[in-house]
């Protein structure tokens, strides 16, 4: 399964990812992730390393000579991508879970994102799974990857939401447009929730605009107390809710437990 992590910009989705990430690891698969946001740089330490792994987009000599290279001979453009056959300073490991990132923007002028967009649409739909890989992306804030196609080469998309209404709202235009394009595995996730009050008046919003719900995370002042330092607790009440998010996930997809 390919999961793209989505929603509005700072609601959260780097934490799910490396929460996601994580549980998934513990429960005995071998995950992939990919970093799709060009401008978010914290997710490899949240995962637990030191670095950046060689952006992917550097196989075809950056964003200038992406066209070009698109159609000369390189892992990239394989029929297939198998995970093992990505090159080795081009993905990071950590006991089972990998790290691959797309590209970043760097400097001022450089352009617009749109080549990375592309390449994160090829690499993920030449992408090919073992039944006991899962793949988790992280994607760039909004909806703009919707218009670069990206998601057309994953199967399940997870919506973070986080209490503000134009949170909601941005989740709604995700669903719609992911919906648009025939994705069934379409689900939300609330994050850094204060109260139960508000966690109810959330799913409301949503049940209203017909987006399912498999789970929440509550703000857990060890969170953002780590986030600081860039790094995630290794336990805590998000550590046990992301279990429950991730169990709904894969029993909706159809998936079954690994053993």
């Amino acid at each position: 399964m390919k999961i793209a992590v989505c929603g509005k910009g700072g609601s959260g989705k780097s934490t799910i990812v490396s929460l996601l990430a994580n549980e998934a690891l513990a429960r005995g698969y071998r995950v992939l992730v990919v970093d799709s946001d060009e401008s978010n740089s914290g997710l490899f330490r949240m995962l637990g390393f030191d670095r950046l792994p060689v952006p992917l987009m550097e196989l075809l000599g950056g964003k200038d000579s992406l066209k070009q290279k698109m159609g000369l001979p390189n892992v990239l453009t394989e029929p297939q991508i198998a995970i093992a056959s990505i090159p080795e300073r081009h993905v990071l490991n950590r006991n089972g879970l990998k790290l691959v990132a797309i590209g970043k923007i760097m400097q001022s002028l450089e352009g617009c994102a749109c080549p990375m967009g592309v390449l994160s649409r090829e690499f993920l739909k030449k992408l090919t799974l073992e039944t006991d890989e899962l793949v988790i992306v992280d994607m760039e804030a909004g909806v703009e990857h919707f218009g670069r196609g990206v998601e057309t080469s994953i199967d399940s998309v997870l919506i973070v939401v986080e209490p503000p209404l134009e949170s909601v709202e941005v989740a709604d235009k995700i669903h719609h447009l992911a919906a648009g394009i025939g994705i069934k595995n379409l689900w939300a996730v609330f994050n850094k929730v204060p109260s139960e009050e508000i966690g109810r008046k959330l799913e409301a919003q949503l049940y209203r605009r017909g987006i399912d719900v498999v789970g929440c995370i509550h703000f857990a002042p060890d969170v953002f107390r780590s986030s600081m330092d860039g790094v995630l607790p290794t336990n805590g009440r998000a550590m046990q809710e992301i279990k429950d998010v991730l169990g709904a996930i894969l029993s909706r997809a159809g998936w079954h437990a690994l053993g």
